[in-house]
C-alpha cells in the first residue's frame, strides 16, 4: 500500500489516546506454564494492567482445555470474570476463525451468548467477516475491524457495515522498524481515506510492539487514537514495570499532540 493521504493531520482536542491491554491472545494455555485456563487468574492480571494505566482489555475467552472458545459458557465465565476484576472497564473478546474456523458454527455460537462484550474484534480477512459483524452489531455488541493486509482491507472497504464499526485495528506484523512503519503508515492512510473520522487502533505484536508505542515522531503513531498491547498473563507478572512506564509514555502526550486514532499494543508474547 502506498497511499499517503492525512500525513499532516492533526487529531481533534475531543480524541483521546486510548490503551487497550490484550491479557491472553490466541496461544493454547497448555503451551506456556504461566499461561492458564482460569478465567480468575487471567482477570487478575488484567486489573494489574489496567491499574497500571490500560483503559480497556481485550481477552480470548478459553474452554476448560485451554483452547480459545466462543462457546455461550466460556464466554460468559470469561467476561464475567474481566468485570469483576475491573469494574467499568469495557472488555472485547476475539470472533477469529482460530476459535472456530466454520462460519455457520461461528454464527451460531455467538447468537447463544448470554454475556455480551462491550465489542469484539473481526478479521476481515477472514471468510464471513461481514455475517460476523452484522451478527454483533443487532445483538448490540460494538465491533473492532481487525485488518492484517492489503486483502482484509480491500474486504472491509467493501462491507456494509465498514461505516458502523467501533473502530479500525490495524495488525502490525513483527517488520523491522522502517518496514512497520511504512506499513502502518500505508493502512493509516487507506482507512482515513474510507473513513477519516473511524478511530484507528493500532495493534503490536512481538517485536513490532516497542518500536511503533515508543516512536513519537513517526506519523503513523501520531495519527494514531490508540495503542493495543497483547501482554499475556506471564507477561504482565514479568513486565509490570513495562506497563506502568507505557502508561506514563501515554500520559506523557499534550492534549494536542496526541495521536488521533487507537491504538493497542501486544508486547510481550510468550515463546
Amino acid at each position: 500500500m502506498t497511499a499517503t493521504s492525512g500525513s499532516d493531520h492533526v487529531p481533534g482536542p475531543e480524541r483521546r489516546m486510548l490503551l487497550q491491554a490484550c491479557v491472553n491472545g490466541a496461544r493454547d494455555a497448555v503451551g506456556h506454564p504461566w499461561l492458564s485456563a482460569d478465567a480468575s487468574v487471567v482477570a487478575d492480571d488484567a486489573a494489574r494492567a489496567v491499574a497500571a494505566g490500560a483503559h480497556e482489555v481485550h481477552v480470548h475467552p478459553k474452554d476448560a482445555t485451554g483452547r480459545d472458545s466462543l462457546a455461550a459458557d466460556d464466554v460468559a465465565r470469561w467476561v464475567r470474570a474481566m468485570r469483576s476484576a475491573s469494574p467499568g472497564v469495557p472488555v472485547g473478546v476475539t470472533t477469529g476463525a482460530g476459535a472456530e474456523p466454520d462460519v455457520e458454527r461461528r454464527l451460531a455460537a455467538i447468537e447463544t451468548w448470554t454475556e455480551l462484550p462491550d465489542h469484539a474484534s473481526v478479521n476481515w480477512h477472514e471468510a464471513g467477516a461481514d455475517e460476523v459483524a452484522a451478527l454483533l452489531l443487532k445483538r448490540g455488541v460494538a465491533v473492532e475491524a481487525g485488518l492484517w493486509d492489503a486483502a482484509g482491507f480491500e474486504v472491509w472497504k467493501r462491507s456494509p457495515v465498514r461505516g458502523e464499526c467501533l473502530r479500525v485495528l490495524i495488525e502490525l506484523p513483527d517488520e523491522p522498524t522502517d518496514t512497520l512503519r511504512d506499513h502502518a503508515e500505508g493502512m493509516i492512510a487507506h482507512v482515513e481515506l474510507e473513513e477519516p473520522d473511524l478511530p484507528i487502533l493500532l495493534h503490536g505484536e512481538e517485536g513490532s510492539t516497542w518500536p511503533g508505542s515508543t516512536s513519537r515522531s513517526s506519523s503513523a503513531w501520531r495519527r494514531a487514537s490508540g495503542w493495543k498491547t497483547p501482554c499475556c498473563s506471564p507477561t504482565v507478572r514479568r513486565h509490570r514495570a513495562t506497563l506502568r512506564s507505557c502508561g506514563r509514555l501515554w500520559r506523557g502526550y499534550g492534549e494536542s499532540d496526541r495521536p488521533a486514532t487507537c491504538a493497542a499494543a501486544s508486547w510481550g508474547d510468550v515463546r
